[in-house]
């Protein structure tokens, strides 16, 4: 009886650890995966807000993507369009206008912390230095140029970025990944479109 009670016990350790063993298997990365990576920014920018609710385009932001190889990361200037006039979040100015209401006076200009970092970067003359979350390894060639042009959204290597508060890498951007994506482009087209996505291994390595 005994034994047979150790054996049922230990078989369900057995299982157990099975089932954790799996599980942590599939939390882990090969050396080079980011993939989840998602660093704290000095400015919590948040793209759920920007990209999402305010439906602002990529490339309004990104515009560089269009003409380079690399999306790169917007100066401060390009902030300044809308934020040299939106200086808090709307909620906190109809706050502030209900309190001024209550107070019998004029609304006080506010400024949310987190947009006065910008203005005093824009002040110091210093640029803003953001954390990278996408980064290729040296020997990869990566052009933003030719994906854009024949359709390829943002969203199928990025993610569904308009919903992320802070960004993290969403595809672990390994060759199989890519090479997997060319093959089936190469099947179905693009938008519609017959694409040739090349599968050669100079397309991307030096």
């Amino acid at each position: 009886m005994n034994s047979r009670i150790i054996t049922i016990v230990l078989a369900i350790g057995l299982g157990l650890s099975c089932v954790l063993l799996a599980f942590k298997l599939g939390q882990m990365h090969l050396p080079g995966n980011r993939q989840g990576y998602s660093p704290a920014q000095p400015i919590a920018y948040s793209h759920r807000l920007h990209a999402g609710e305010m439906q602002i385009p990529c490339l309004y932001c990104h515009f560089a993507a269009q003409t380079s190889r690399h999306a790169g990361v917007p100066a401060a200037s390009v902030c300044m369009n809308c934020h040299k006039e939106v200086t808090a979040s709307l909620g906190a100015l109809h706050a502030e206008e209900k309190l001024a209401a209550s107070e019998s006076r004029k609304p006080r200009p506010i400024t949310s912390p987190e947009l006065q970092k910008l203005y005093d970067a824009i002040q110091r003359n210093q640029p803003i230095a953001w954390a990278r979350v996408h980064a290729l390894p040296s020997f990869v060639y990566f052009d933003h140029r030719a994906h854009l042009v024949v359709g390829i959204a943002c969203q199928q290597c990025h993610g569904p970025v308009e919903t992320m508060e802070r960004v993290r890498q969403f595809s672990d951007l390994s060759m199989g990944w890519c090479v997997n994506c060319h093959r089936q482009a190469n099947r179905t087209g693009v938008g519609g479109a017959r694409v040739h996505a090349s599968t050669d291994c100079s397309t991307c390595h030096f």
